[in-house]
């Protein structure tokens, strides 16, 4: 991915596992996991100390997956994200200086939209694809129909409300992308090492996506 402004991320999966870690030595292995299951991207939330060392960690071990830095707010978080090897970036809102940031840093960015004037304005921007945050609060599938008459050359990833049981009504919708969530990884999970119970979550969600 080479430009800020993208639509079509080069990662095959319809699924995007919303990571938070605390233990950077659990991010490899998740990565592994992730890919198993069929899943070969993964945002890296910036919510815990331990995420710039994770992303560095997958960047570095696990090159076939595709690294997303997410929770990306702050303008002086866009160089830190790229130097630790994430290859895009996404942000739960957006503002225009941090549009600026990523436009100059080349960073391809899917920024984090809630109301048809945010996505008007961000399109304004060149942007065709952008996070839908918080989804349910958004108004979940009923706005995304809403907004697919109106506003049809944009395409979104919905995040925040996503789950196994409405996955699947979310990504029919033809303004849909792919869909963001933290299922995929429990925090038990990720605790006790249980990559085997992380491996079936994302072969399971695979599975949704594909049906």
């Amino acid at each position: 991915m080479t430009t800020t402004c993208f639509s079509r991320p080069a990662f095959k999966s319809r699924v995007v596992p919303v990571i938070v870690l605390t233990d950077p030595s659990h991010a490899v292995p998740l990565a592994h996991a992730l890919l198993e299951g069929g899943i070969d991207v993964m945002e890296i939330t910036l919510r815990s100390d331990a995420a710039l060392a994770s992303i560095e960690a997958v960047a570095k071990a696990v090159p076939e997956m595709h690294l997303g830095a997410g929770t990306v707010t702050r303008v002086n978080e866009v160089q830190r994200v790229i130097d630790a090897g994430c290859t895009f970036a996404l942000s739960p809102g957006c503002t225009d200086a941090l549009v600026e940031a990523v436009k100059a840093a080349k960073l391809p960015f899917i920024p984090g939209v809630m109301t048809p004037g945010e996505v008007m304005h961000r399109r304004e921007q060149g942007f065709s694809l952008m996070k839908l945050f918080p989804a349910s609060q958004a108004g979940g599938m009923g706005m995304l129909k809403a907004m697919g008459a109106p506003i049809p050359d944009v395409s979104f990833c919905p995040t925040g409300g996503v789950s196994p049981e409405n996955l699947k009504d979310f990504l029919r919708l033809p303004n849909v992308a792919m869909a963001g969530g933290s299922w995929l990884t429990p925090a038990d999970a990720l605790k006790a090492g249980d990559w085997a119970q992380i491996t079936k979550l994302a072969r399971e969600a695979t599975a949704l996506a594909t049906a």
